[in-house]
């Protein structure tokens, strides 16, 4: 199935979405705006000259699955601020439709959820539109270089160094230094891959429901940035960036 007739067919499964006062993922309302150009698989250009940058998603598509959905479409614009590049980082909406831009390019598996997607009612439907795309290996899903990489793979997550990046593993132990806890994936910490989170951040987790220590032996997936330090890590703050596998 084409990339246009994947989309409109789930957004026709998605018709009888919420009313848009009750849309999970809201922002402050912006300036609406008609798109002139795509300039990639997550950022536009509109015709009174701004920059848009969808919210909650990151997308490593070449973005035709995006210029399928929106090109020359009128669009509303919820804005949750500006990038350091003075991009409108911003939930879109076409004409009436209640369901987002963002929504529709999760489930078409041209997108995934970025580590920072939003309020949790938000996050919760966005990590949904994912994992169903994930399950059905719908869009990019369908590619095995696409998938989460593995925690073991050290090769792959340094290759994948200054860029986001889902990572799948099991927990080998969670230590306390200082201001940080680390969540370690394995026995030598100057090589093998870590998830990082300080310490203030432990309650935001608690409240989201997800105790620290109590991801030993887990397996969890983690979506962030990847970074090299000792060894590579990925840096977590909110609690949306870490799931339970099992």
């Amino acid at each position: 199935m084409g990339i246009g007739r994947l989309i409109a067919s789930l957004i026709a499964a998605t018709a009888a979405a919420p009313a848009l006062a009750d849309s999970p993922c809201s922002g402050t309302p912006a300036k609406p705006g008609t798109v002139a150009a795509v300039q990639d698989g997550q950022t536009l250009t509109l015709t009174d000259g701004r920059e848009v940058r969808l919210a909650g998603i990151e997308s490593a598509a070449d973005g035709a699955a995006l210029r399928e959905l929106v090109e020359a479409r009128h669009l509303r614009l919820d804005g949750t601020g500006e990038d350091r590049y003075g991009r409108l980082v911003a939930y879109a909406y076409r004409a009436a439709e209640t369901e987002s831009v963002q929504f529709a390019l999760l489930a078409a598996g041209q997108a995934r959820v970025s580590a920072r997607p939003g309020a949790k009612a938000c996050a919760d439907a966005l990590l949904a539109a994912e994992k169903g795309a994930r399950t059905a290996r719908r869009g990019l899903w369908a590619d095995p270089n696409f998938a989460p990489l593995r925690s073991e793979n050290l090769t792959m997550i340094s290759a994948a160094q200054g860029h986001f990046a889902l990572i799948e593993g099991r927990v080998l132990s969670v230590r306390e230094s200082g201001a940080t806890i680390y969540v370690n994936f394995g026995r030598r910490w100057t090589r093998d891959f870590s998830v990082i989170i300080p310490k203030r951040a432990r309650s935001r987790f608690a409240a989201a429901g997800i105790d620290i220590k109590a991801l030993e032996r887990r397996r969890i997936r983690v979506r962030g940035t990847i970074e090299q330090r000792s060894g590579p890590i990925v840096q977590a703050i909110a609690p949306e960036q870490i799931e339970l596998i099992d």
